[in-house]
């Protein structure tokens, strides 16, 4: 078992490419942006103009398998470093711009991820990760699981995949500020 440990722990295990995580080719020069480049400049860009500098996400497990968070913990890792984007995960719904549930809410977590959405300030943006929380994943309703979490609080932008990538969840997080940024400019709160 130990051996099994060791090798696992010397080999780097790399599910997909540098390449293909940040879709880079030779045909990015000087004068063109890659993608990641331009997800940043559009992260920085929002967090300095409509969220004081940074902005602060609170996520919510409502009774997931545990895949989603690995995705979304890789987002905090040197291959994506979200925190450059001006992104940090903060423990109190208080503190929070943006709110990520994954998972489908189980009846024992339903009070809880209540309690994390009206502590939230407002203007608030609710971000469904995986297709657990949008209501199309393995565990739908039954004795343990009320389903998605659409029935319990309103869903701005929903992620889907089983896990979802972590660039899907990054898009999703900059789509989830540009709504809550246009929704502040259009009723001016």
């Amino acid at each position: 078992m130990w051996n099994l440990v060791r090798k696992r722990l010397q080999t780097a295990v790399v599910t997909r490419s540098a390449v293909e995580l940040f879709d880079q080719s030779a045909s990015f020069g000087a004068d063109r942006q890659s993608p990641l480049d331009d997800l940043l400049m559009r992260f920085n860009r929002l967090a300095v103009t409509s969220f004081g500098g940074a902005v602060h996400v609170r996520h919510v497990d409502a009774g997931s398998c545990n895949a989603c968070e690995w995705e979304l913990n890789a987002i905090l890792n040197p291959v994506y470093d979200i925190s450059r984007m001006r992104i940090d995960f903060v423990a109190s719904p208080r503190h929070a711009d943006l709110l990520t549930v994954t998972g489908g809410v189980t009846r024992n977590l339903l009070e809880a991820l209540r309690k994390t959405y009206e502590a939230t300030a407002f203007p608030k943006a609710i971000v469904a990760i995986g297709g657990c929380a949008i209501g199309e994943g393995l565990l739908r309703k039954n004795y343990a699981q009320e389903g998605g979490i659409a029935p319990f609080v309103p869903i701005h932008v929903k992620v889907p995949g089983c896990p979802p990538r972590p660039k899907d969840i990054m898009e999703g997080l900059l789509l989830a500020m540009e709504r809550l940024n246009n929704e502040v400019e259009h009723n001016g709160s």
